[in-house]
């Protein structure tokens, strides 16, 4: 008779959803399997957009959003029902991704239970604890109380290594945000959303930008670089969905609402998201799990941060780091939709973080586990 696992999967947000969609799915149809979704709702309307396409049903929800939450909340208000939570149910193993804040709560949560505790996309790094912040230091100290460490690659499991952990504890599995980005191109096609109403022959340029560190005047930068690009560039529009964060909004609506072919719309859906990258020419961004999406579609990135922990793309040349100095991003915006053999020569669909494989290689170690 086959011992049925219990599998606590820890959600805050919407890209832990979407990464961790596979591996729950995959858990779902595994036998001797039986996965518990806790969602902490770190981030609400986000989070149940993403467990809503990928239809995975939460077993416990605690409900802790709240509008305009510092950064420190989070974390007093997770931790005590997290530990409760925890006690009551008693898994295998305590799941949990990234470096969110829900993500090192559960990683503490399961320590505090005595509890095993996996760290799926363990080992990025940028080496400053302020960039990204405060993930750097979520991740850091995630995978310090992590019983086994999910590396998305050999540079991550290096990182691992170098900060004294088992090599019997880290297994490299690819990222499962590859997994989710094939689960989406291999489902129904999505609406696009504002795609579109934009003119077929026209060049998008996708623009993302939530980091807590572009706050304020590396915000304001971006804003200008992406006027400039308008006007030096006729045939481009520019699709910005803005990230539903005030200290965003506030500062991304007045600098480029109604401007010409600049649209500034919602927070796309996933599937929405990624019809939109595969429609797109070029895309300029900071966030972690575009850096890692877009070489699958064969689509170069700016990366508009000083530092990125997903270094694997900049070495493959799929990927620049333009930082926030809004002459450089306009300089090498401009370079790419100029020069054609400079843009085919980053256009290749190749990816350095996964082959779509990911959620399998981590379910049958959790699994094979005593």
């Amino acid at each position: 008779m086959i011992r049925v696992k219990k599998l606590a999967v820890i959600v805050g947000t919407r890209p832990e959803a979407i990464k961790l969609a596979p591996v729950i799915r995959a858990a779902s149809e595994r036998e001797g399997c039986v996965p518990v979704v806790i969602a902490t709702a770190q981030h609400r309307a986000l989070l149940d957009q993403a467990l809503g396409w990928f239809q995975l049903a939460v077993d416990h929800d605690l409900g802790l959003m709240e509008p305009n939450q510092p950064v420190h909340v989070v974390l007093p208000r997770a931790l005590p029902p997290l530990v409760t939570l925890l006690e009551a149910e008693r898994p295998d193993w305590v799941i949990v991704q990234g470096d969110t804040t829900t993500t090192f709560c559960g990683a503490l949560a399961g320590f505090y239970q005595a509890l095993p505790v996996a760290h799926v996309e363990a080992g990025l790094r940028t080496g400053d604890l302020y960039r990204p912040f405060p993930e750097e230091a979520n991740r850091r100290l995630t995978d310090a109380l992590a019983r086994h460490c999910f590396a998305p690659t050999e540079r991550a499991r290096a990182n691992l290594l170098q900060e004294g952990i088992s090599a019997e504890q880290i297994t490299v599995t690819g990222n499962t945000g590859i997994d989710a980005l094939f689960m989406v191109l291999d489902a129904a096609e999505p609406s696009g959303g504002d795609c579109n109403r934009i003119d077929p022959d026209t060049r998008i340029l996708l623009v993302t930008a939530h980091r807590r560190e572009s706050f304020g005047p590396p915000l304001e930068a971006i804003c200008r670089a992406l006027r400039r690009l308008v006007q030096d560039h006729p045939d481009v529009t520019i699709v910005f969905p803005v990230h539903p964060n005030p200290s965003v909004q506030g500062l991304v609506y007045p600098r480029l609402e109604g401007l010409p072919r600049i649209q500034l719309t919602e927070a796309l859906s996933y599937p929405d998201l990624v019809r939109l990258m595969r429609r797109a020419t070029l895309i300029l961004t900071d966030s972690g799990g575009i850096q890692e999406e877009a070489p699958s579609l064969g689509k170069p990135v700016l990366v508009l941060r000083d530092v990125t922990e997903r270094p694997e793309g900049v070495e493959a040349g799929v990927a620049i780091l333009v930082g926030t100095d809004e002459d450089r991003i306009v300089a090498e915006a401009s370079r790419l939709l100029a020069d054609r053999q400079a843009y085919d020569a980053m256009a290749r669909m190749i990816n350095p973080y996964g082959d779509g494989k990911a959620a399998g290689r981590i379910l049958d170690v959790l699994l094979a586990s005593g």
